[in-house]
C-alpha cells in the first residue's frame, strides 16, 4: 500500500514545518522514502541518531492511522508529548491511564482525529483490539526498541513475539522496525518475525567514539563505585545494578556519601518513580540507579557516564546501555564491573527463562560474547563493533589502549588449578579451589579431606586475589566452566582437559587496579560540540530555568519541549522575532506559535555580549579587527 507517487516531494515540509529541522540525518531519508513506497524497513541506528522521526514523518504523510508498538509507558508518554507539541495529533492507550481516558483516545483514533497511536504489545495483541483496528484506516505500524522481539523471551514479554501476526492481519501495511541495537542473529530474527523477510534493512555504524569504554574487575563495588563518582562529581549520569534490592543499596549508598543519587526500579511507587525520573531529566548533577527498567527512550543528552556495578545481560544491552551517555557528542565515559559471581548469576538466569534449547544456547552464546569483550587484552571498541560486523582501527579511547596489558603465560598455573578442580571432584566453587590451592585449614577442607590430596598446598605462592583473576580468565577462555545448576561448582571442558594433559597452553592478562587513565590527563574522544562563551553559557541556563517552568506547566519533561542542543543554539544565535526564532535546530511550526514568545522575550531581556564575549564566540571573520 504505497503512497501517492507525489508524497515523497511532502516530506521535507513536513521535515522543517512540524519538527523545525532542514535536513534528514543520515540514515533517515532513506527509512521515510522505503515506508513511503510500501516496504517494509528494519532500521537499527544508534542512540540519539533520530529513529523516532523515521516513522514519524511517514506517518504524517501517508495519513490515516499509525499504529506504534513501544515496550514503556514512560517511553509512549514521553513520545506522544513530544510529538503534541510539535502539533501533532499523537494518543497513547495503555495500563497507566483511566479506563475514561484510554476509550476517549480510541474515539479520537476510531473518529480518524488521531495521527498516531501508541500502544504496549500485550494491549494491541488481543483479539478485541486488532478486530477494532481492523475497521480503522491503518496506513503503517511502527515497532519501537524491536530487538526486545528477539531479546527478550517469550516467558517474559509473549506479546513480542505474537506481533508476527501483525502482517497476515493488515497485509500490504508497511511495518517499520527500530533499535539502536542488534547483532546479525538479531536482525535476523526480527526481520523473520516482523517481515517474513521481506524487507529491507538500513543499518547505520555503530561506533560512538565520544564514549571512553573501561572495564574492570570487580573487587569491591563500593569503593570502586564511590571512587568512580568521585572523579566526576557535579555531573549527571547512570549506575545500572542488576535487581531492584540492589538499585536500592547502591543509592543508599551514594547518597550517604553527599552523592545526589536517586533509585528507579519498576518495583518503587509509580509516583516516586517518576518523581525520580523527572528530577533526573531536569536537573543537573544527579545520578540515578536503577535496573534496566530505567533508560529505553530516554533523551537526555548531557549524561555524562553509565556505570555498570554489574555485569549487563550480553553485548547488545551493554550497547543499548552506554548509548544514554554522550548524546550531546562531548566526551562521555561507560565503566564496567565484573566477576565471577556476575557470570553465574547471569547463566542462572538464562537456565530459569525456560525458553527452549535452542533461545537457551543462542542466550549462552551472546553471554560467551560479552564474557571474551571484558577479558580482551586489544582494543574494546574494535572488540565491540566487531561483534556488530563492523571493523574498525584501535581507538585510542579505551582502558586497554591508554593503559595496554600483557599477555603473560600461565599453563603451569591453569594446570594447578585444573588439577585442583578434578581431583576435588568437579563440584567445588572458586572459594574452596582456591583453599585447597593455599594449603588453607578450613573446616570445610578437613571435612572433606580435600587436605590429603596431592595439589593441596601447591599453590601457596599466589595471592587469594591472583588465583580468582586466573580462574575467571580460565573460565572466560572455555578451560572452565560454572556449572549453574550447582550452586557455582567449577568443572573441566573438553579444552580444560587438553591443557591439563599438556596439550594446550593458557594466556592470561595481569589484573591490576587500573587507574582511570582520564584521572591522569585528558583521553582522546570524538570532538566536543563548540563551546559557548560566558554570556551564552548564563544565556543558555536561564534558557533552561524557563524550559522547565514550562515543561512542568505542561506535565512533560523538559526535553520535551526543547533538547538541550535546541537551547545551546537560540544561545548562540539570539533571535530577535519569530522569523529568527524559527531558524533555531528543532523548532517547528507548533513550537513556533507555542514557544517563541517566551523563549524571545528571556532572550531579549539577557544581557547583551560584551566584545570580549562576542570574539570569544564568532569565527575571526565576523569579528572587527582592533
Amino acid at each position: 500500500m504505497p503512497a501517492p507517487e507525489n508524497s515523497r516531494d511532502e516530506k521535507r515540509p513536513v521535515l522543517k514545518d512540524v519538527f523545525g529541522f532542514d535536513e534528514f540525518r543520515p540514515g533517515q531519508e532513506q527509512v521515510v522514502d522505503a515506508l513511503l513506497a510500501g516496504r517494509n524497513v528494519l532500521t537499527v541506528m544508534p542512540t540519539g541518531s533520530g529513529k523516532s522521526l523515521c516513522f514519524q514523518v511517514p506517518a504524517l504523510i501517508r495519513g490515516g492511522l499509525t499504529v506504534v508498538v513501544s515496550p514503556l509507558v514512560a517511553l509512549m508518554h514521553d513520545q506522544v508529548a513530544a510529538l503534541r507539541l510539535a502539533g501533532v495529533a499523537a494518543d497513547a492507550i495503555n495500563s497507566s491511564r483511566d479506563r475514561a481516558d484510554n476509550v476517549a483516545a480510541w474515539q479520537r483514533a476510531a473518529s480518524g482525529e488521531t495521527r498516531l497511536l501508541y500502544m504496549a504489545p500485550e494491549r494491541l495483541m488481543t483479539e478485541r483490539m486488532l478486530a477494532a483496528l481492523g475497521r480503522l484506516n491503518v496506513r503503517l505500524i511502527a515497532v519501537d526498541e524491536a530487538h526486545c522481539i528477539s531479546q527478550w523471551g517469550p516467558s517474559f514479554r509473549p506479546d513480542y513475539e505474537d506481533l508476527s501476526r501483525l502482517r497476515g492481519i493488515f497485509p500490504g501495511v508497511p511495518i517499520a522496525a527500530l533499535t539502536a541495537t542488534a547483532d546479525e542473529v538479531t536482525r535476523e530474527d526480527i526481520a523473520a518475525q516482523l517481515f517474513a523477510g521481506d524487507g529491507e534493512t538500513v543499518v547505520l555504524g555503530f561506533d560512538r567514539p565520544n564514549i571512553k569504554l573501561n572495564v574492570e574487575m570487580k573487587r569491591d563495588w563500593k569503593s570502586q563505585l564511590l571512587a568512580f563518582i568521585g572523579r566526576h562529581r557535579g555531573e549527571s549520569g547512570i549506575v545500572y545494578r542488576l535487581s531492584r534490592k540492589k538499585t536500592e543499596a547502591a543509592a543508599a549508598f551514594l547518597a550517604g556519601n553527599g552523592v545526589r543519587a536517586l533509585p528507579y526500579h519498576a518495583g518503587m511507587d509509580k509516583a516516586v518513580r517518576d518523581t525520580n525520573q523527572n528530577v533526573f531529566m531536569t536537573e543537573p548533577g544527579v545520578v540515578i540507579v536503577a535496573t534496566i527498567a530505567f533508560g529505553m527512550g530516554i533523551d537526555k543528552s548531557d549524561v555524562r557516564f553509565v556505570f555498570h556495578a554489574d555485569l549487563p545481560g550480553s553485548l547488545e544491552a551493554y550497547y543499548q546501555e552506554i548509548g544514554r551517555a554522550g548524546r550531546d557528542d562531548r566526551p562521555a565515559k561507560a565503566h564496567m564491573l565484573y566477576g565471577l559471581d556476575d557470570i553465574r548469576m547471569r547463566r542462572v538466569f538464562i537456565e530459569q527463562e525456560d525458553a527452549g534449547e535452542e533461545r537457551t544456547r543462542r542466550e549462552h552464546r551472546r553471554l560467551d560474547a560479552l564474557i571474551s569483550f571484558c577479558e580482551s587484552p586489544a582494543c574494546r571498541r574494535r572488540a565491540l563493533l566487531s561483534y556488530f560486523g563492523e571493523q574498525t582501527e584501535p581507538c585510542g579511547n579505551c582502558d586497554v589502549c591508554l593503559n595496554p596489558v600483557d599477555m603473560v603465560d600461565g599453563t603451569a598455573e591453569g594446570q594447578k588449578i585444573l588439577s585442583a578442580v578434578s581431583q576435588t571432584g568437579q563440584r567445588f566453587g572458586v572459594v574452596h579451589i582456591i583453599d585447597v590451592l593455599r594449603g588453607a585449614r578450613t573446616e570445610k577442607v578437613a571435612k572433606t579431606g580435600h587436605d590429603r590430596l596431592p595439589v593441596y598446598g601447591c599453590g601457596g605462592e599466589h595471592k587469594k586475589e591472583n588465583w580468582r583473576s586466573l580462574i575467571r580468565q580460565l573460565v572466560a577462555a572455555g578451560f572452565l566452566r560454572l556449572d549453574v545448576r550447582d550452586y557455582g561448582g567449577l568443572a573441566l571442558t573438553e579444552k580444560g582437559q587438553a591443557l591439563l594433559a599438556g596439550e594446550d597452553n593458557f594466556q592470561y592478562r595481569q589484573d591490576t587496579m587500573r587507574r582511570d587513565p582520564s584521572a591522569r590527563g585528558k583521553a582522546r574522544g570524538g570532538a566536543p560540540v563548540a563551546d559557548l562563551s560566558a554570556a551564552e553559557t548564563a544565556l543558555l541556563d536561564g534558557l533552561k530555568e524557563l524550559r522547565l517552568r514550562l515543561a512542568k506547566e505542561r506535565g512533560v519533561p523538559a526535553y520535551v519541549v526543547f533538547s538541550d542542543k535546541s537551547l545551546a543554539d537560540m544561545a548562540q544565535r539570539r533571535p530577535r522575532n519569530a522569523t529568527e526564532f524559527a531558524e533555531v535546530n528543532g523548532v517547528g511550526a507548533a513550537k513556533l506559535r507555542d514557544f517563541a514568545a517566551p523563549f524571545l522575550a528571556a532572550i531579549a531581556a539577557a544581557p547583551a555580549p560584551t566584545d570580549e564575549g562576542l570574539k570569544a564566540s564568532c569565527p575571526p571573520s565576523e569579528v572587527a579587527p582592533d
